[in-house]
């Protein structure tokens, strides 16, 4: 749950609404880097918010994941630039040989593989690990989508694009919760009502889950 700054410069309106007193303000970058906090042992690339406004090339979140070894896949605009290098992500296009460009997938869709031309620029820097900017360019349309990407070592191509396929499936998987038990139809005005319609909708749909999967492999438990 998203709580704006005017709720938590009110103490009152907040203890009214059953909302901790402990909580306070943030930006969407700050839960995401306290959600990878309690794994310090985490090393393979994370898609982290795909292509969330907040958490778009945010450079305070990419520090604090890279001090923390974590890979991380971001979506960043055509215009930006990395830390040592005034040159767009957009520019570094014009400088790729047709042979770094392969045509892979990144999962399935509604409609098949999502296949698209993609390539990966290695950014000069004299930190630990690398940096990239991988870049998806749509095969009709010559449309560019830029990620900039952290691994503590080197990881190919294919694995980066399989992070970025990484966030449909979380995508599909809250759309499914709001269709199948309905995660996003809580009617309730106070902080713990909602904890708990949340977290009997979350169980109800890992439920189903187990059960389709049982269901499809042929496995059935009876007491």
């Amino acid at each position: 749950m998203y709580v704006p700054r005017p709720w938590t410069e009110d103490g009152q309106r907040c203890a009214s609404a059953g909302i901790p007193a402990d909580v306070g303000f943030a930006t969407v970058p700050a839960p995401a880097a306290e959600m990878i906090a309690p794994h310090p042992g985490l090393r393979r690339p994370g898609a982290l918010g795909g292509r969330r406004r907040g958490l778009r090339g945010n450079p305070t979140l990419r520090t604090e994941l890279e001090q923390r070894e974590v890979g991380y896949v971001l979506a960043v605009a055509c215009d930006h630039r990395s830390p040592r290098s005034e040159e767009r992500a957009a520019a570094l296009v014009t400088e790729m040989p047709r042979r770094a460009w392969q045509r892979l997938s990144a999962g399935t869709g509604a409609n098949g593989h999502r296949f698209y031309d993609r390539a990966v620029v290695y950014i000069a820097d004299d930190r630990p690990g690398h940096n990239q900017v991988l870049v998806r360019r749509n095969r009709r349309t010559g449309e560019l989508a830029f990620c900039r990407c952290y691994s503590s070592t080197a990881v190919p191509l294919s694995t980066l694009v399989g992070v970025v396929g990484r966030r449909w499936t979380v995508e599909e998987t809250f759309q499914s919760g709001k269709g199948l038990t309905g995660l996003d139809e809580h009617q309730v005005r106070r902080w713990t009502s909602w904890h708990r319609w949340v977290t009997l909708a979350m169980l109800a749909h890992a439920f189903l889950a187990v059960a389709t999967a049982d269901a499809l492999t042929g496995t059935h438990q009876t007491d």
